[in-house]
Formats: C-alpha cells, structure tokens, sequence
C-alpha cells in the first residue's frame, strides 16, 4: 500500500511542479515589475484551466503526504522515555543472605 501510495505521490508532485512551470509569468513575483491594470485575482486567471488544475494538484499533493504520514506512523505504538529507559537499565545486585563461609587454604 506504501508503495503504490507513494508512486501516486511521485506522479502528482512532478504533474504539479509542469502546470506550475507551464503556467504564464505576469510580472508579479517580489513585488518586481508588474503590470499597469493587472490585480491579483482577474476573470482570466479564475477561469484559467492551468490554475484549477494547480489547485487539484496542490490538493492530492496535500492528501497523499498527510495518508504517507499516517501509515508510516500506524506501525508504531507511543513509547514513554521512563519505559525506555526502565528497560535498559539492569536490575541491582544483591548480595546473598546467610552467614559467609570461610575458603580454606
């Protein structure tokens, strides 16, 4: 299921990546240049195909990272750092009862 998942993903991040390289420039980025009539929001670029496309894209591109981050999380159970280290930690010698028995030479 990984792996189909994150072929999906693959194919959905580079289709992304040529509708946003295919899409026009309008002379906008960091506030460079511009255009005299041009606002953010025009009737072509809300019809525009490319954007509704992007959006799609963006959208499914969201979706398989989240479903990516829960089945990669879903085998793991939560652990406490006490536990860890409880567990790791040998347990105390003790030393044994009764009376000491002299070695003889």
């Amino acid at each position: 299921m990984t792996t189909i998942l994150l072929t999906i993903h693959i194919i959905i991040a580079v289709a992304l990546v040529g509708t946003v390289l295919l899409q026009r420039n309008e002379g906008g980025g960091l506030g460079i240049g511009g255009s005299a009539g041009g606002g953010f929001m025009t009737a072509r670029g809300t019809a525009n195909l490319l954007t509704k496309s992007t959006a799609i894209l963006a959208a499914l591109f969201f979706a398989t990272s989240i479903g990516l981050a829960i089945i990669a999380g879903a085998g793991s159970k939560p652990t406490s750092i006490v536990d860890e280290v409880l567990s790791t930690t040998p347990a105390p010698v003790t030393a044994p009862s009764g009376p000491a028995v002299p070695t003889g030479n």
